[in-house]
């Protein structure tokens, strides 16, 4: 293996806007930096879940379906 190919992996603290915090190690910053994001744990869907819904913009969804109705992949 190649000498010094690797990031320096070391550990700091992440501090969400509500002022929930938290240590995880990673290569962003140096030793001991502080990440202070600006999102909400609470609310954002990265951590609720959140609800995907397919948007039909412009009737693109319908036109696709409608162009692609016949086909079928059976075996």
């Amino acid at each position: 293996m190649k000498a010094d190919i690797h990031p320096d992996y070391h550990k700091i603290k992440v501090v969400f806007v509500d002022g929930t915090e938290f240590y995880t190690h990673s290569t962003w910053g140096k030793e001991g930096d502080t990440l202070q994001l600006d999102i909400d744990p609470k609310t954002h869907p990265a951590w609720t879940g959140g609800s995907q819904q397919l948007l039909d913009r412009a009737g693109r969804v319908s036109k696709f379906n409608q162009r692609f109705a016949g086909i079928s992949f059976k075996r």
